[in-house]
Formats: structure tokens, C-alpha cells, sequence
């Protein structure tokens, strides 16, 4: 049987942890690409990994390269290309620089992996995912957004650290924009099956909730001079993982809603089966009148931001 072939661009933190969690799952053979200026560190970073196969078990076989020559046919593209945020900056004031960014690696991606599944990581994540699909042209559900699956699994992990439980015993959905206007859903979300709103009070709950939309700020604040990338990274390979395996995973991407939600052709996080053809179905859920208005806030801050976009690329 042929090995899946996946492709990460963008060797830095983010992009070689992922690398890491799909090498360590054996999703597939992986082709882990910088730019022309970082010179050999893909070969480095992409040799050491691979010499951690006969510790770890897996059989992987792992290229770093600064060619986009080395990418052909590849059947997952993982974009993680682009600047991380610093303290005191928000994801939107990184939109301008990884724009062109993301213009010129979806160029790459469009002549070397036409019929690739696009997996964009990459912030302000809304807009870039946009920018993604009208670069490289392919069907919207082929170019899918990383976001819920991370925001869910910050709210799971404060929801337990909260309970004191096993994060697996902790299921949430969230939606909307990625950051400061995503949209809880706490009628999706329970704690061994109980309803998380019969475990804490609404006033905690809140406060978790606006942890967690900030949760990429705090670990930006903490480190200093850099952005999160385990959690964002182990969120991307399960994503991967989705459409290698064809696993048909409902979980919380940002994917193009048209009609779905009402949102008029913008890519925006809602619960989708991800599976082998990318986004293979948006899930729609009846959504109660405050949480309709959250969501419609947060549809109306990511259009903003793609008409921000228009003009500076």
C-alpha cells in the first residue's frame, strides 16, 4: 500500500512539531519545507527526526528540503508558513506580512500538489485560509482551516484542570472565528456525559471561556519570544490524521460556509466531517438567540478582516 505523502511548509516550530506527531503516527511519508534563505535547516531539522525512528518505532520516512520540487503529487499540504505573534500583538496585525506569505507558498502548492487536501495553519488563520483557496483555486472543500480543533482542546483542558478530571472525559464544540470571537457552545458541552452547566457555575464558566479565547495570548506573554505549537501542532495532525485515514472526524474546523449558517462565502470555524475529501459535510446545528448573535459577531469580524486583506495583497 502507498505511504500518504504530506508536506508541511514553514520548518519552524509549529511546522517541525507537527512533522513530529505525524511521523510519531505513521500518517505517511513527510516532505518538511523552508524557504531558500534558511538553507539546510529543513535537511537538519528533518534528519534528526528521522534518526528518532528506531527510538521511537515508527518507519516514516522524512525530507527536508527547501524545494517545492520535493512537494509534487503530495497528498496533505500543511501551511504553517508565516511570522508568530509577539507580546502585545494580535493575530490580525500579522495580516499584511503573511498575506504575502500565503500568496506566494499557495502559487508553489497549486502547480505541485494540485489535487492535495490544504491544511492552513497560519495566522490571522480566517483570513489566511481565504486567501489560501482563492490562490491556489481548489474546491473550498479541499483548503480547510485549523482552529477549533485547538481552541476545543484549551477549553477541554481548563474545563478539566477546573473539575479535576480526565480531559477525555471532557467533550466541547466551539465555533466561529478563531481568537477573541469564537463562540462557546455550552449546550455541546459536557463532562462524562452531564451537562457542563450542571458542574459549574455561569459566572466561572465565563471566565473560563475568556480564558480560553485568549489562551494563544497567555503562552505568547509567557515565552516571550515566541508563539504556541505543541497544542497548535498536535491539533494539525489530527486533522492530517482525518483525511490520510479517511476517519470522517466531526470536529470544529474553518471551513467555507456559504449557505450553511447564513455566513455568504467565507471560511469560518463550524463542526465539518473531515475525512479523505477534506471538508465532506458542515454540520448545522440550531443555534439558541444568543448564541446566533455571538455568531454572527464573530462572521462579522472575519469579514472585516478579508476586506482588510483585499487591499494590502
Amino acid at each position: 500500500m502507498r505511504r500518504a505523502k504530506i508536506s508541511i511548509i514553514g520548518a519552524g516550530n509549529v511546522g517541525a512539531t507537527t512533522a513530529h506527531w505525524c511521523a510519531a503516527a505513521e500518517l505517511g511519508d513527510i516532505v518538511l519545507l523552508d524557504i531558500p534563505a534558511t538553507e539546510n535547516m529543513p535537511k537538519g531539522k528533518g534528519l534528526d527526526l528521522m534518526q528518532s525512528g528506531p527510538i521511537m518505532g515508527f518507519d516514516s520516512n522524512i525530507v527536508g528540503t527547501t524545494s517545492y520540487d520535493d512537494t509534487r503529487n503530495s497528498d496533505v499540504v500543511v501551511i504553517t508558513a508565516g511570522i508568530p505573534r509577539k507580546p502585545g500583538m494580535s493575530r490580525d496585525d500579522l495580516l499584511g506580512t503573511n498575506a504575502k506569505i500565503m500568496t506566494a507558498v499557495c502559487n508553489e502548492v497549486k502547480s505541485s500538489s494540485p489535487d492535495a487536501v490544504v491544511i492552513v495553519v497560519s495566522n490571522p488563520l480566517d483570513a489566511m485560509v481565504q486567501r489560501a483557496q482563492q490562490v491556489t483555486g481548489f474546491p473550498p472543500r479541499r483548503v480547510v482551516g485549523q482552529a477549533g480543533v485547538l481552541d476545543t482542546a484549551r477549553y477541554r483542558t481548563f474545563l478539566a484542570m477546573e473539575l479535576g478530571v480526565s480531559v477525555e472525559d471532557v467533550s466541547a464544540l466551539l465555533m466561529g472565528g478563531h481568537g477573541d470571537t469564537m463562540v462557546p457552545l455550552p449546550s455541546c458541552t459536557s463532562v462524562g456525559g452531564i451537562p457542563v452547566t450542571q458542574l459549574i457555575k455561569p459566572e466561572r464558566l465565563k471566565e473560563i471561556i475568556d480564558r480560553t479565547a485568549k489562551g494563544g495570548a497567555e503562552i505568547v506573554s509567557l515565552l516571550k519570544t515566541g508563539s504556541a505549537y505543541y497544542a497548535p501542532a498536535a491539533a494539525t495532525a489530527q486533522m492530517v490524521e482525518a483525511v490520510v485515514r479517511d476517519k470522517k472526524r466531526l470536529i470544529p474546523c474553518a471551513a467555507y460556509c456559504d449557505k450553511e449558517y447564513g455566513v455568504g462565502g467565507y471560511y469560518v470555524g463550524v463542526p465539518v466531517v473531515l475525512g479523505s475529501g477534506g471538508v465532506e459535510r458542515i454540520v448545522e446545528l440550531e443555534l439558541g438567540a444568543q448564541e446566533k448573535a455571538a455568531f454572527q459577531k464573530s462572521v462579522d469580524a472575519v469579514k472585516e478582516l478579508v476586506k482588510a486583506m483585499a487591499g494590502l495583497v
